[in-house]
């Protein structure tokens, strides 16, 4: 049985290139195998890490047996497999640390448990967070608490709409302190809700009021998510306002989040308010699409996803239609990765492929008729006898580029798009050069009998 460090890595390597042999898909054995390592052998049973929950749940369902099969090749002792995840494995060294903790801040073993669950999520840094001009303010603002200690700042207030980065940058800041400054510090992150509950199971008589309290006045930091959830909840609220200020006076630090801006909570007392804008209150506004791109591209990369697998348009298409939420973000990526690389076996991630995919998130249903401008770019391709990544690549032959300046030219007459956008659809071409194309059709509009049937002839189709 192997046991050494040197042992492991010679059967897995040894392992790696037998299943390489087996698996008839080169890019599957690169995407789902190539990456993974056995962390440890115990008790007749290998644990395996791969790079995402998403590429766990593949090797399960599709790999799981060959491996064990490629395993018993090289050992005679059988063994179990244990699949996870590089950030279930993280998690699970963060809660042996925070376990630890607790047990030297905690001396009553038989002191009951509160937030079961409410833990930081160690995958969520400042390092994997997305920065635009959108939240750029509210980023450096956590950075800036994350990083100094002190009362300034205190409460840090984020508000947003849902789906913008607010509970990831909670998280970020829970990591950065225990990474930079305070590795023994007792943080607590909750939502709202989470908060409520506990109350509740006090009024139920399953826990103690002043056992709770301490519990909650005993941390170091305190991260509350969707404080808006408290509204309208009076004995909840008094209970929460005297544990608040009770932090506050020891300087303990406390950072919110809240769909809106302090003044506009409804249903919460005017005194929890006030102390909510003592500290600094910050905006994440509407992310623009270069912003949304990256951080789509940064998603795909995290779930091991090659991103020059993607035509230029698709990327753009994809964050234009979901990415405006990043929670929706995670469902396309699955569904890409799941559809393109383990169903339909495709080589690139074509318009028609993506559409695919995500047609069965919500957002993305009858997805093709939607997506207006790149109806257009197929239908002109198609009359030229082109393909669509033909006439927004870089080509200049001058079919191409006669394709490619009445495919601007219709977009922008029927869908009046800003030249700035038009010229992303085209690999990010400059607003002038679209301007460019475009004036060179209405020119010939004017005197070429030929263009103005082919023009015509395009429009039918599009009506179809």
């Amino acid at each position: 049985m192997v046991s050494t460090i040197s042992e492991i890595t010679k059967l897995w390597t040894k392992c790696q290139k037998r299943l390489k042999e087996r698996i008839d898909e080169e890019y599957s054995y690169d995407y789902f195998i190539s990456g993974s390592y056995i962390h440890e052998v115990k008790n007749g049973q290998i644990v395996l890490v791969v790079k995402s929950p998403f590429i766990k749940s593949v090797v399960n369902s599709k790999y799981r047996d060959l491996i064990l099969d490629v395993i018993q090749e090289f050992e005679d002792d059988p063994y179990t497999l244990e699949v996870i995840s590089s950030d279930e494995l993280a998690k699970k060294g963060q809660e042996e640390v925070i376990g630890k903790n607790e047990e030297k801040i905690v001396s009553d073993e038989t002191k009951p448990q509160f937030f079961e669950g409410a833990v930081v999520k160690p995958e969520l840094t400042f390092e994997k967070f997305v920065v635009g001009e959108f939240n750029k303010e509210a980023y450096k603002a956590a950075l800036y608490v994350a990083e100094n200690g002190g009362t300034l700042f205190n409460p840090l207030f984020i508000y947003s709409r849902s789906g913008l980065g607010k509970t990831h940058l909670l998280h970020a800041i829970g990591n950065k302190i225990i990474e930079k400054r305070m590795p023994n510090a007792k943080i607590l992150y909750i939502t709202a809700n989470d908060f409520v509950e506990e109350y509740i199971r006090y009024v139920r008589g399953e826990k103690e009021l002043e056992t709770l309290k301490s519990y909650i006045k005993g941390v170091d930091v305190l991260l509350l998510d969707d404080v808006q959830f408290l509204a309208g909840k009076v004995k909840t609220e008094e209970m929460f306002f005297y544990i608040y200020q009770d932090l506050i006076n020891k300087g303990k630090r406390i950072i919110i989040t809240s769909d809106r801006e302090p003044n506009e909570l409804k249903g919460l007392e005017d005194r929890l308010i006030t102390r909510f804008t003592q500290g600094l209150t910050v905006k994440i506004k509407e992310p623009d699409l270069d912003t949304c791109v990256e951080i789509l591209k940064q998603k795909l990369t995290q779930a091991g996803i090659d991103l020059n697998k993607f035509d230029d348009n698709v990327l753009i298409f994809l964050a234009e239609k979901f990415s405006r939420d990043v929670r929706e973000i995670e469902g396309v990526v699955n569904s890409l990765t799941f559809s393109c690389l383990n169903l339909m076996d495709e080589e690139r991630f074509t318009m028609d492929v993506a559409i695919k995919a995500v047609g069965s998130i919500k957002g993305g249903k009858n997805i093709a008729t939607q997506l207006s401008e790149q109806k257009i770019i197929n239908v002109v391709a198609d009359y030229y006898n082109l393909t669509p990544s033909q006439i927004t690549g870089k080509e200049r032959t001058n079919q191409i580029a006669l394709a490619r300046h009445i495919a601007m030219y219709l977009i922008k007459k029927h869908l009046d798009l800003p030249f700035k956008k038009i010229g992303q659809m085209f690999g990010g071409k400059d607003h002038t050069t679209v301007m460019s194309g475009i004036s060179k059709v209405e020119k010939e509009l004017k005197t070429n009998d030929q263009l103005i049937a082919a023009i015509n002839e395009l429009e039918a189709r599009l009506s179809k």
